[in-house]
């Protein structure tokens, strides 16, 4: 596993903690049956997103890795789908930005994903751009990205990325985390959260698999809250959008497994608006920088 520098001084710094741990980091579990408590123990959850992007390129193994090693369980991708229906790890609906793409295939503008079958995507180096000690890394498929995190034993915020896309993709993700073993009992109750953008997606994942956390990406208002807490368990909001009183208001809503509603906000890089976020009383925080994050609002 490539480290660049300032992610090994940080693993480093944190190896005595990891030590006394036995390994990864454990944080507070979560699922129908029980909620993070995070709120109640005064430091919210971190959540890695797309990995430790801020020192590995983002949704590659390297960045769910480092993780790992930073001592973060739980990890938060980006599943699209390619032209050939396989299901990849990825942010963005292009492979422009993060891959190379335009070296590789420069008659293929505009480089979506969706146009590319998944051979073609796995030639792709998606590590250079970040940095040259990453060159190699690839686009990993859900498949390969499940049987990583499973390995480390980490837990997983899966964000269905533009289901608009990609008709049917709610029931082809349940089916790969089905395969893959993701839909035990164990996993479901504390391992595993579904999130996405569209409310739609996320009504239909409750539906198909009612026993599973959902979270809905976005800042309903509080008028419109009751009608998301039918279907869902967590409103993750940009930090931004929020304020106490809001995060109160879905606190004192029973979602969808008859719990109180979760806050998870993103994106949080910085002590400062960590300690703020957490003031207002969030469950959780996603962040691209979870070393600093997990510092600032209380440590390990």
């Amino acid at each position: 596993m490539y480290v660049r520098p300032a992610a090994a001084a940080a693993a480093a710094f944190l190896g005595f903690t990891l030590t006394l741990l036995g390994g990864t980091a454990s944080y507070a579990a979560t699922g129908p049956g029980s909620t993070t408590g995070s709120a109640a123990l005064g430091s919210p959850v971190v959540y890695a997103h797309r990995g430790a992007s801020a020192y590995a390129p983002e949704n590659t193994l390297e960045a769910v890795d480092l993780a790992m090693r930073l001592g973060f369980d739980w990890v938060e991708n980006d599943v699209q789908r390619t032209k050939d229906g396989e299901l990849v790890v990825i942010h963005d609906d292009t492979l422009a930005r993060t891959t190379d793409v335009e070296e590789l295939f420069p008659d293929r503008k505009p480089w979506k994903v969706q146009d590319f079958t998944a051979a073609e995507i796995a030639r792709l180096d998606a590590g250079s751009w970040f940095g040259e000690e990453y060159a190699g890394a690839f686009v990993p498929t859900l498949r390969e990205y499940l049987d990583r995190v499973q390995r480390n034993q980490q837990r997983l915020l899966l964000e269905i990325k533009k289901p608009e896309l990609y008709p049917g993709i709610e029931e082809q993700t349940l089916k790969v985390l089905g395969e893959a073993g993701w839909l035990d009992e164990r996993r479901v109750t504390q391992r595993l959260v579904v999130q996405s953008f569209s409310a739609d997606c996320v009504r239909i994942v409750h539906r198909l698999r009612p026993d599973l956390v959902t979270a809905f990406l976005g800042t309903p208002t509080v008028a419109d809250l009751p009608r998301y807490a039918e279907f869902t368990d967590r409103i993750n909001p940009w930090h931004t959008t929020i304020s106490a009183d809001w995060v109160a208001a879905v606190h004192g809503l029973l979602g969808a497994h008859g719990k109180a509603m979760e806050v998870d906000t993103w994106i949080v890089d910085d002590a400062a608006t960590a300690r703020k976020v957490q003031a207002m009383g969030v469950d959780g925080i996603i962040t691209n920088a979870p070393d600093v994050v997990q510092e600032a609002v209380g440590g390990f």
